[in-house]
């Protein structure tokens, strides 16, 4: 015989939220952000950074390269194996990560510099390329240069058409060579005690 005596579940253990005081510190908290927001606002003007300009320093990636150097924890960042960026006070372990860093918004924040690009003048462009020209080594490239060059290529290409002649007068030679051993008379050839010239493989 089955008793139905229903036990009902006791949770009065169970924590009471009181929706009052939550939305209370919740005003409280977004009051205190506020207040937090408008005192750094006012504490610190924004800061009016300077276009992005070309680098004026050649970036050094092979001077170490290939050298042995023995790496400890206790060494100063700068003695440590990879590259070390002074100006943010970083390692990075390989030449493709390091120039990413230098080019990135990280570095350039750190140089004081903003992500644009100044747009340059056409008088600005054309000074570039007089710059440009002045910088360019004496001994550069010239019409005599040029002259050069091309009778190098004419003599390589001539070289070329030679050693292509010659190819294919082995293969002519050789091919006529084979003929003629496929035409010998087969008694001579048994005569001189030869069963053939010809290759037994098929």
């Amino acid at each position: 015989m089955a008793h139905n005596n229903a036990v009902g579940v006791d949770n009065t253990f169970r924590r009471k939220f009181d929706r009052e005081e939550y939305l209370e510190r919740a005003r409280e908290r977004e009051k205190q952000e506020a207040e937090g927001r408008f005192k750094s606002k006012s504490k610190a003007p924004p800061v009016q950074r300077k276009p992005l300009k070309h680098r004026d320093y050649e970036v050094d990636l092979e001077s170490r390269l290939g050298k042995t150097q023995v790496v400890t924890p206790i060494a100063p960042l700068s003695q440590q194996a990879g590259y070390y960026c002074s100006v943010c006070e970083c390692v990075v372990k390989d030449s493709a990560n390091y120039l990413d860093h230098i080019n990135g918004k990280k570095h350039q924040r750190a140089l004081g510099m903003s992500m644009r690009v100044e747009r340059a003048s056409l008088e600005q462009v054309q000074q570039r390329f007089e710059v440009l020209k002045k910088r360019k080594s004496p001994g550069s490239f010239t019409e005599q240069d040029l002259d050069e060059r091309i009778l190098k290529q004419q003599q390589e290409e001539e070289e070329r058409k030679r050693q292509r002649r010659e190819r294919k007068k082995e293969k002519k030679e050789e091919k006529a060579a084979e003929e003629e051993e496929a035409n010998v008379d087969p008694d001579v050839a048994a005569m001189m005690g030869f069963g053939g010239f010809r290759s037994s493989k098929k």
